[in-house]
């Protein structure tokens, strides 16, 4: 990401598409992790970069108190609606900031998660930070899904989702090069995020898989907010040409699927828990 900048930009306008448009985390991961924590539900828990609250509100019920912590307002309005929605209001707190502000006066935590928003931050400066926020005995988990699974089409119900379609569809408009708020990122978003948990004096990491596989029908309306809701893709890219790219999009989907239906495995989930090495308590 060498050249790029973060800017408020980069998720503008995608909060209220990530509910009807993101894949869901594999069933069975809230349990699989509390499972693998001894969670009891009296704990604190630390979602950075928490988007709409989607992974800190499925471990609510595991905690006494949960923080999501997100640069968007957009997403943090989602997440606070949907807060209320799922009856946790009273246990949850949301921040709009960014994670390179922690600790930002928030106190310790039993547990720490980054679901698939790790590498827009200084990773360093951000592990190191969220390692001295951390309990005795607590841990970090970062969550993402399983990338290149083998998943067959042959036998789905519908038509399976034209990504390649779709990404060609948004390079059409927006030029070959992946955008990101108002830069650009052609060599997209940096891994190797097992050195960075390293140096910043983590131990691990323990691997969990929470499996997938499970067939979802997706209308075209989902997929469409699906395509809204990544960075790469943002409404906002689109200036005024959006309501074109949409007319195109939905062409797009109805000759692919004249049903108005598609089918998508979903997604197994990868969960790397990692704790702080003994010795280096306080260090941020």
């Amino acid at each position: 990401m060498d050249g790029w900048e973060w800017d408020d930009t980069l998720f503008a306008g995608t909060a209220p598409y990530y509910a009807r448009g993101r894949l869901p985390y594999a069933h069975g991961l809230a349990d699989a992790l509390a499972e693998a924590l001894g969670l009891d539900g009296r704990g604190r828990l630390l979602d950075v970069g928490c988007g709409p609250g989607t992974l800190a509100l499925l471990l609510a019920r595991w905690f006494g108190e949960v923080v999501g912590v997100d640069p968007d307002g957009g997403m943090i309005a989602e997440a606070r609606s949907a807060a209320v929605a799922a009856g946790a209001a009273a246990k949850a707190a949301w921040l709009r900031a960014r994670a390179e502000e922690l600790p930002a006066g928030l106190g310790t935590f039993t547990v720490a998660v980054f679901g698939q928003s790790f590498h827009w931050m200084d990773r360093d400066l951000v592990a190191r930070t969220v390692r001295g926020m951390l309990r005795p005995g607590g841990a970090l988990a970062h969550v993402a899904d399983a990338k290149a699974e083998p998943w067959p089409v042959e036998e789905l119900p519908h038509p399976a989702v034209p990504h390649a379609a779709l990404d060609e569809l948004v390079r059409r408009y927006l030029g070959p090069v992946r955008r990101a708020g108002r830069g650009v990122l052609p060599r997209g978003t940096p891994s190797g995020e097992a050195e960075v948990f390293a140096r910043a004096g983590f131990t691990g990491p323990e691997c969990l898989v929470v499996p997938g596989g499970q067939v979802l029908r997706r209308t075209w309306d989902d997929v469409v907010a699906d395509v809204f809701s990544k960075s790469y893709s943002a409404p906002h890219l689109f200036g005024p040409r959006r309501s074109a790219f949409e007319a195109d999009l939905r062409a797009l989907l109805r000759t692919a699927s004249p049903s108005g239906c598609f089918a998508a495995h979903q997604p197994s989930t990868e969960v790397f828990l990692w704790r702080p090495a003994p010795g280096r308590d306080g260090e941020r």
